[in-house]
């Protein structure tokens, strides 16, 4: 029950939903008789829709998620081991019907392990992510790493169970350096959540939606763009909220170790 009333508030925690949500609703009250509200919703839908795709407000969101872990330092060693997180890596169902691995918006997670691995040949590679199991190590293996290379996870659907599933798997021990990789703008609830799983990892963030302060001021040429981008950040700030009161992270905004804000 729990699960499914969190689906659905979580719709009308997507700023596109509520948009278009205003929109019919005020052209089902213009259909009804009531042509002043209806009206006025309809025009605060178009407003909101225009302004979300083409101001950089999601720009704005997502830039304080990705600039709050700095790239890793290669200096420091080689890493004892790689954590990949899953989600979009894989459009599972399109690969099962079309029997060709097609990959998501966020494959940068796979290739950045890859080069990893290649990089630190010694060093072990978790993949978590229960819907994509099937086909990552096909891509693993068509990108050049070895099957008996990665360990797979099948078990985990969110962010929480990622860091339990991947623990258990990796059995991380005191001095050993473990890189976590995923897209810049999820890795503060991610590593967050990591943190409060006890496994200690350190960021290696790819996956970046902007290219730095500059797009702060920067329109977007594509209507959609601008609104998948709000959508995309508001998504990340609305988990780090509510896995924050859930007691799933210990902060509200995780960072760095020596930037952690309460």
């Amino acid at each position: 029950m729990f699960f499914e009333f969190s689906q659905f508030l979580s719709f009308f925690l997507v700023p596109s939903n509520i948009m278009v949500s205003l929109g019919l609703a005020g052209i089902a009250l213009m259909a009804i008789g009531h042509s002043r509200v209806g009206r006025c919703l309809l025009v605060t839908s178009t407003m909101l829709i225009v302004a979300a795709g083409i101001l950089p407000i999601g720009i704005g969101l997502a830039l304080p998620l990705e600039e709050r872990f700095p790239r890793w330092d290669a200096t420091r060693g080689a890493p004892t081991g790689i954590v990949v997180l899953g989600g979009g890596v894989i459009r599972a169902e399109i690969s099962a019907a079309r029997d060709e691995i097609s990959v998501g918006d966020t494959a940068d997670r796979i290739i950045a392990a890859v080069e990893l691995a290649r990089r630190y040949p010694s060093a072990h590679v978790v993949f978590v992510g229960r819907t994509e199991a099937d086909f990552v190590i096909q891509f693993f293996e068509k990108l050049g790493l070895s099957r008996d290379r990665v360990i797979v996870e099948r078990k985990s659907s969110n962010t929480i169970e990622n860091a339990r599933f991947a623990k258990q798997l990796a059995v991380p021990k005191p001095g050993e350096t473990w890189l976590l990789v995923t897209s810049a703008i999820h890795m503060p609830r991610a590593i967050g959540v990591f943190r409060k799983e006890g496994f200690a990892v350190e960021a290696y963030p790819v996956d970046y939606r902007t290219t730095g302060t500059k797009d702060q001021w920067t329109l977007s040429t594509a209507l959609m763009g601008g609104i998948g981008m709000l959508d995309r950040a508001v998504h990340e700030w609305n988990g780090l909220l509510v896995y924050w009161i859930r007691g799933r992270i210990s902060v509200l905004y995780p960072g760095p170790m020596s930037k952690i804000v309460s």
